[in-house]
C-alpha cells in the first residue's frame, strides 16, 4: 500500500500545478533548505529526488540550483521528467538509476 502513495501524491501535486501553470507564476522565493523541509513532510523520497537533481544539476552545471528552478521542475506539466524519475529512484533506493539519471540532467541557456 506505502508504495502507491508517493505516485499518487507525486500526481495529485503535478497535476494541481498543471491545473495552474497557463496562469501561475512562480515569484516569492523561498529558501531552499524551507522548500526541501517541506518536500520532507510530505514525501520524503521527494525531497531526497530533489536533492540528488540538485547536486547532479550543481555537478553538470558549475552552479547551484535556485529555488524557484527547482518548483518550476516540479511544476511544470508533469514535472521534470528527470527530477520525477529521481524521485521514484530514491522511492526505490536504486543509486544505480540515480547515477544513471544524474548524468542526463540539462542546464539551462542563457
Amino acid at each position: 500500500m506505502r508504495h502507491l502513495l508517493l505516485p499518487a501524491l507525486l500526481f495529485g501535486l503535478c497535476s494541481l500545478a498543471a491545473g495552474q501553470s497557463d496562469e501561475m507564476q512562480i515569484r516569492d522565493d523561498v529558501p531552499i533548505e524551507t522548500y526541501l523541509a517541506l518536500l520532507a513532510q510530505v514525501a520524503p523520497p521527494a525531497r531526497d529526488g530533489a536533492e540528488a537533481y540538485m547536486a547532479a544539476f550543481k555537478a553538470r552545471c558549475g552552479r547551484a540550483m535556485t529555488t524557484i528552478e527547482l518548483r518550476k521542475a516540479f511544476a511544470e506539466g508533469s514535472g521534470n521528467p528527470t527530477l520525477m524519475a529521481m524521485i521514484r529512484a530514491a522511492h526505490q533506493k536504486d543509486t544505480a538509476a540515480m547515477q544513471r539519471l544524474s548524468a542526463s540532467i540539462t542546464c539551462p541557456r542563457g
